[in-house]
């Protein structure tokens, strides 16, 4: 049986050692009380749900399924408990308002407990962490009376919510859809139209689900100009908050998947359902983008958490599994065979695996101070400069770590060999439930597009220039850090040819736009490598300086320098081809006629 431990001692690591949580929780306004203690006690606590309740079914989810009958939606054995057991942990309000009977904790603190369960069980996950964002968007966005009603609901996790975006004939086309909402006298919509996959869109595990959905006034403007956002609850509920009746909401079908079995993906349909407009009319993606946004964090999460999963239980088995002998001779001559952790290729998929969850988990505890700064500090200067930077990394943790996730899963598979390929083992499942990260929240190619051309050329710069000047004041201030010279040294060249790849590809584009589609991937695979980078360079240097100190935990910080060495060598060369191929240009992609490609 796959087996799940929190990683707390990592996690420890990268918050108060090389993130200084603590000094940051003490500059922001009602997270003082925020102390390690009381983080590490948090953690703790929710360490010992994610190991004990939600890994052993994580197994169960992806055998059973959910199920479709009669038009209603049953989660697998044991999801409904779990999920009670969570809501009376007081786990959903953790990182919201306490106005609205949230605990007031950081945003960071919610992250850091949403890796915990999402590696545990990525499929159950999806169900509390669709709500999340519903939170957040009608948090920023909906009216007081919105809150009263829905916010207090879900926050207290007696209702759960999704986002209803695509339909079957716009996927990430959002200006394409067809979804209607009538205006009625009492100020309320009928909203009309059917939506697809919408994860966690029916369930039997919470008393309400509130959907956040995307629809059309019948005066708006064509494309995404005409887009409004609304509320439409399964059940409408009554005055004093109770649920009352039925809406027209209903589930068509749940889709049969390649993974996360556990999480019922729905075909919804609304007709005439009673919905409340969020925000202004027409305004709807720009209110979504809250939801988004929040999403594509979520999923550099699972990103983060295929490959921590898969490397856990990789070692596990390369300690134990015996095959062969070391090339240099029997390491362990009192068994029948070596452990297939002394082999060079089985440490290299081991490496990787761990280079890409450790220097994930980093990003991501990164990308969190900023979400922190963005919502909570009082200084107008900081709040918008974290914005801007947290708006630049978002598509590179969101694409870069859910490629880097399935990478990571995938190398599981290779390390159990044959038995990699069999059920029991769960690295099978591990890899089929990883691979819609890289399609929902936006493809990689859809980051990537994001990337470049959005937020990179069309800031002149700007936008990269955030990041990279961070990166050179820190090879800067270890110029004379000849310790750490392995990792400054590569790092500041890679920071300077950042920007000049990008003036090149930008002065192609200005003589045809498709040099931006053909060399965005390339372009954000080559920019999560090097803010990968910069962040191992962090962590060398805590190591380090650890080290020197003779503090505690010496096998760990030696662990921490030689992954960082590995990443350098071995990981962070990637670079030089990605360098070559997003500049190779359109013309080897568009060049060929659409007819030269038949079979």
């Amino acid at each position: 049986m796959p087996e799940y431990k929190a990683p707390l001692r990592d996690i420890q690591f990268v918050l108060n050692e090389m993130l200084d949580n603590e000094q940051h929780y003490q500059n922001l306004p009602g997270c003082e009380d925020a102390t390690p203690d009381m983080v590490s006690a948090i953690l703790e606590e929710g360490a010992k749900f994610s190991e004990r309740v939600l890994a052993p079914l994580n197994q169960v989810g992806d055998q059973q399924g959910c199920q479709f009958n009669d038009g209603e939606v049953t989660t697998p054995e044991g999801f409904k408990e779990a999920y009670q057991q969570f809501v009376e942990g007081g786990w959903p309000s953790l990182a919201h308002a306490t106005e609205w009977g949230g605990q007031g904790l950081p945003e960071s603190i919610g992250l850091v407990m949403n890796e915990l369960v999402g590696t545990a069980n990525w499929s159950w996950s999806m169900y509390p962490g669709l709500s999340h964002g519903a939170m957040n968007t009608i948090e920023e966005h909906g009216s007081d009376d919105q809150k009263q009603t829905y916010l207090t609901k879900l926050i207290s996790g007696e209702w759960t919510g999704t986002m209803c975006l695509t339909e079957p004939h716009c996927g990430t086309d959002l200006g394409m859809l067809r979804t209607k909402a009538e205006p009625q006298a009492d100020g309320s919509y009928q909203i009309s139209g059917t939506k697809i996959f919408i994860s966690a869109g029916d369930h039997d595990m919470a008393e309400n689900i509130v959907h956040i959905v995307l629809a059309r006034l019948p005066d708006a403007p064509a494309g995404t100009k005409g887009i409004s956002l609304f509320i439409v609850p399964k059940f409408n509920p009554q005055a004093d908050g109770a649920v009352g009746d039925r809406n027209g909401v209903s589930c068509g079908s749940i889709e049969h998947k390649m993974g996360i079995h556990g999480n019922a993906t729905c075909v919804m349909n609304f007709d005439n359902a009673t919905g409340y407009l969020i925000g202004a009319e027409n305004k709807g993606l720009n209110c979504m983008f809250t939801f988004m946004n929040t999403a594509r964090l979520g999923t550099a999460l699972q990103g983060l958490a295929h490959a921590e999963w898969g490397y856990q239980n990789s070692l596990i088995y390369a300690r134990e599994r015996l095959q062969m002998r070391s090339l240099k001779g029997p390491a362990y001559p009192d068994k029948p065979a070596d452990p297939i952790i002394v082999h060079p290729d089985v440490r290299r998929m081991l490496l990787t695996q761990k280079a890409f969850a450790e220097g994930g988990r980093a990003l991501i505890y990164f990308c969190a101070q900023l979400v922190d700064k963005v919502k909570l500090s009082t200084d107008v200067e900081e709040q918008k400069s974290a914005d801007e930077l947290l708006a630049f990394l978002t598509p590179i943790a969101k694409a870069f770590l859910t490629e880097t996730g399935f990478e990571s899963a995938n190398q599981g598979v290779q390390i159990f060999g044959g038995h990699g390929f069999i059920s029991e083992w769960g690295m099978e499942q591990n890899v089929r439930d990883s691979r819609i990260s890289m399609l929902y929240e936006g493809t990689t190619g859809i980051q990537a597009l994001d990337l470049l051309g959005r937020k990179v050329l069309m800031s002149q710069g700007e936008s990269l220039k955030s990041f990279t000047k961070i990166v050179h004041k820190f090879c800067q201030a270890e110029a004379e850090n000849d310790a750490l010279q392995e990792f400054v040294g590569p790092l500041a060249d890679l920071n300077k040819e950042w920007g000049d790849l990008t003036m090149k590809i930008g002065m192609q584009a200005m003589q045809d736009r498709d040099e931006v589609g053909a060399a965005s991937v390339d372009y954000l695979m080559y920019s999560g490598y090097v803010v990968l980078a910069y962040l191992w360079g962090r962590m060398a240097l805590v190591a380090q300086q650890k080290l020197a100190e003779g503090t505690g935990d010496k096998a760990f910080y030696e662990s921490k320098l030689h992954t960082a060495r590995f990443y350098y060598q071995r990981i962070l060369p990637r670079t030089r081809a990605l360098a070559v191929t997003m500049q190779s240009g359109a013309d080897n992609l568009m060049a060929m006629g659409d007819e030269h490609f038949s079979s």
